[in-house]
């Protein structure tokens, strides 16, 4: 089954990067926080990785970490997806 993962600025920018989630090679990146079934609780850490606690998970689970360059291909469809889950 296709599940990636990917260090993905919020708004496509330079911002503060978050986990995003791809679960079909046709579906655009999504916000971890989109997938309730698959994210858990960010941890209680000033300035902590928004999304660390969900990565660990589910790199143990096997999903595959993207690197944010190669998601960038697919500029449009990330584009879209931030936008509609902001």
């Amino acid at each position: 089954m296709h599940r990636q993962m990917c260090w993905l600025s919020k708004f496509g920018s330079d911002g503060e990067k978050i986990l995003h989630l791809q679960i079909a090679p046709n579906q655009p990146w999504r916000p971890y926080t989109a997938f309730g079934q698959f994210a858990v609780p960010d941890y209680q850490i000033p300035g902590g990785s928004k999304g660390w606690a969900t990565y660990q998970k589910l790199l143990k689970a096997g999903w595959t970490l993207v690197h944010s360059a190669r998601a960038n291909e697919f500029g449009s469809s990330f584009a879209e997806s931030t936008v509609q889950n902001q």
